[in-house]
């Protein structure tokens, strides 16, 4: 089957860079688009051509309506709609619009994961966003808490963050204790002034009613009609977890995102997320979301950097032992850990 589509005046944001769009439609939906200069040539199944119209159909009457979708937003819209017919583009711009009050941007998901977790946030009480880093689950999380806080159906945020070092030893840091443990929590800053307008941020940040604080002040509290989020909750102990999940008051909504690849305690094994993946499977109320690198929304390359550290992981894990030998001896020769199975401890050579 052959179908003709007019190209109307100002259309051309949909093929999208070096007419990227184009190509995912083309091949997820199966189909040859020809473009030329006044119209589109689409020849394809029947159903596939009538899906390719209803996306130009519905993206001239977003235009129309005053709607501007940047590339980067547009081309992750277009991968949800080839992916699921029960998508199109007009509900996914009316859905960002119902997530985005009082917000700057579009809170728009660009993945079927990010997709899925945005739809957890809103019907759960607790969400955990588990995945690489680059796939939005810090700041798609930020933008539902600040959404809903200008919709007044929570009364105040709070951000949290365990303060552990990426690898490093700091040291005594100058300055007040918020001066000394801003640093670690300026990620969820840089999305508080990117959502809103930063003057906005700074009187809520005085009245308390957004909070960013260290995981450590946590103990004791009861947070009621409050959004909750703790990020890099892979840095967490299992008691520092089960502390924080157990903080939930009254009409309270809580976030936990993680990346258990980038782990920067001293036993990896000992990570709360870790332990909470196992302790609370299957428990209602809670849902477990997981990204993939094909999620990563930052530049291409982090995307390729992400699949690289994976495939190098599963190498070294797949090494292969020696007939007979004991795990521990073939770590050893490696110099995984030392003969007594001990992670091995740095030379220190006197005179």
């Amino acid at each position: 089957m052959k179908k003709t589509i007019e190209i109307t005046p100002n259309i051309e944001p949909i093929f999208g860079t070096r007419d990227e769009n184009l190509h995912l439609i083309e091949t997820s939906l199966k189909v040859r688009i020809d473009l030329r200069s006044d119209a589109l040539h689409i020849e394809g199944e029947a159903d596939a051509i009538v899906r390719v119209e209803q996306i130009f159909t519905d993206y001239e009457a977003l235009r129309r309506a005053g709607v501007t979708l940047q590339n980067g937003e547009l081309a992750g819209m277009l991968k949800l709609v080839v992916a699921d017919k029960a998508v199109t583009l007009r509900n996914l711009a009316d859905s960002g619009k119902q997530r985005s009050t009082g917000i700057r941007r579009m809170v728009q998901p660009r993945s079927i994961n990010q997709r899925q977790y945005l739809e957890a946030i809103e019907k759960c009480d607790m969400t955990f966003g588990i995945g690489p880093a680059g796939t939005g689950k810090t700041y798609l999380a930020v933008a539902m808490a600040v959404a809903a806080l200008s919709a007044k159906r929570v009364s105040r945020l709070v951000l949290v963050r365990p303060a552990v070092e990426a690898g490093e030893r700091l040291g005594f840091l100058p300055g007040t204790l918020q001066e000394k443990v801003d640093p670690y929590l300026r990620p969820l800053y840089d999305a508080l002034y990117d959502l809103l307008e930063p003057d906005r941020v700074d009187k809520m940040l005085e009245r308390s009613v957004i909070e960013v604080a260290p995981l450590a002040f946590m103990r004791g509290r009861t947070l009621n009609d409050a959004f909750i989020i703790m990020d890099e909750a892979q840095n967490t102990t299992s008691e520092q977890m089960k502390m924080f999940l157990t903080r939930l008051g009254n009409n309270a909504k809580a976030v936990i995102t993680g990346d258990i690849t980038q782990i920067d305690l001293p036993n990896p094994r000992k990570s709360g997320l870790v332990e909470a993946i196992e302790v609370l499977k299957g428990v209602d109320g809670i849902q477990f979301c997981h990204f993939e690198h094909g999620d990563v929304v930052r530049h291409q390359l982090v995307q390729r950097i992400v699949c690289a550290y994976d495939g190098y992981a599963r190498g070294q894990a797949e090494l292969p032992l020696q007939m007979g030998e004991p795990i521990s001896d073939s770590m050893a020769r490696n110099g995984i850990v030392d003969s007594t199975g001990a992670p091995p401890q740095a030379k220190v050579h006197t005179q």
